[in-house]
């Protein structure tokens, strides 16, 4: 048996600007106006009443037919390596409700820290019209940054930098400075570096500014106890095993990056010694496992969340066309039990 058309609930009809202008009572222009970013021409208490209105009617914005008219997708792309990454996550986090409170969306796409795999994410993001593009695996000789450039759409390095490019990152090389004042003050000499990539600016600085504080103290770390990796727990645990596995291994080692120094603890343990009480450790970055370790670990610490809010503010100034200028944040040494004073 047929059913009665009669008896099929009525699809509600979609709220529409014609919809809430009569609601309101004025010109639907004035509805549109009262409703977009920046209500130029319409007094407060009308853009008040509109608004309220378009809520309490349950009207959705139709992002896509804005954009056709604007000429913008409110669209911000990011490109990170791996979004399995704990430091980027927690960037990104940051940049997406910094960039929700600006009224833009993210898109946010995995480049595996690959070049062919970058230039094909960022194709995709360039096809969607996006705004903006924010960039978190920039590498030394990386071409992204200056096809953004050449192509005119506005862009933002977040942790790492590229010289001559917007960037928002913390000083790395005082970082790394500030690990090195660390050991020496407890009174370690001989130490080892697990160095990260040094095509990044995140692995190059820290290990420059690391290796520089040492030498200004008169000891210069020789190269095989200077270990580079890429940034993941597995390298560092390959990497410390190649340092405690010298003929004369380090007192104490410095990891650019604290999933590298989860590895070298395991590589500290496979060699027979203990962490903090035969071999200090310091880490990179201070996220928040660091605390909460079985012995927990000292580590310089970015902030990451104003990383993130400070890069879509630098995004958006130069999206309006108002000078910017790179951000250096301060690292912050936190001492904890993988340091303690060298046994004599």
């Amino acid at each position: 048996m047929k059913e009665d058309p009669s008896s099929q609930p009525a699809r509600a009809r979609p709220v529409t600007l014609a919809t809430i202008a009569g609601h309101a009572q004025v010109h639907i222009s004035t509805v549109s106006r009262a409703l977009s970013d920046d209500p130029v021409g319409i007094g407060s208490d009308t853009v008040k009443r509109v608004r309220e209105l378009a809520a309490a009617l349950g009207y959705r914005r139709d992002v896509g037919a804005a954009g056709l008219r604007t000429g913008s997708s409110r669209l911000i792309g990011v490109l990170v390596p791996r979004l399995t990454d704990l430091v980027l996550a927690s960037i990104y986090e940051s940049i997406d409700a910094a960039a929700s409170a600006a009224g833009y969306g993210t898109v946010v796409a995995n480049t595996l820290d690959d070049p062919e795999h970058r230039r094909a994410r960022l194709d995709a993001m360039l096809s969607r019209r996006i705004d903006g593009v924010i960039i978190g695996d920039s590498h030394s000789g990386d071409t992204a940054a200056h096809e953004l450039r050449s192509r005119g759409v506005p862009y933002v390095l977040v942790m790492r930098t590229l010289e001559g490019h917007l960037s928002v990152t913390t000083d790395d090389y005082r970082g790394g400075r500030l690990a090195a004042q660390h050991l020496l003050a407890l009174g370690h000499r001989r130490v080892g570096v697990i160095a990260g990539d040094q095509l990044a600016s995140t692995g190059r600085e820290r290990t420059l500014g690391f290796r520089r504080e040492f030498e200004s103290a008169g000891y210069s770390l020789p190269e095989p106890y200077v270990v580079a990796s890429a940034f993941s727990t597995p390298s560092g645990l390959t990497a410390g095993a190649e340092l405690m596995t010298l003929p004369e291994p380090p007192t104490a080692i410095f990891a650019v990056h604290d999933l590298l120094a989860l590895g070298a603890m395991g590589a500290i343990r496979d060699a027979g010694k203990r962490v903090g009480a035969d071999v200090a450790l310091i880490g990179y970055n201070d996220l928040d496992l660091a605390g909460t370790l079985p012995v927990p670990l000292t580590s310089v610490r970015s902030d990451l969340a104003a990383m993130g809010t400070q890069s879509v503010e630098a995004l958006l100034r130069t999206m309006r066309g108002e000078p910017t200028r790179s951000v250096l944040l301060p690292p912050e040494l936190v001492v904890r039990a993988t340091t303690p004073p060298l046994r004599a």
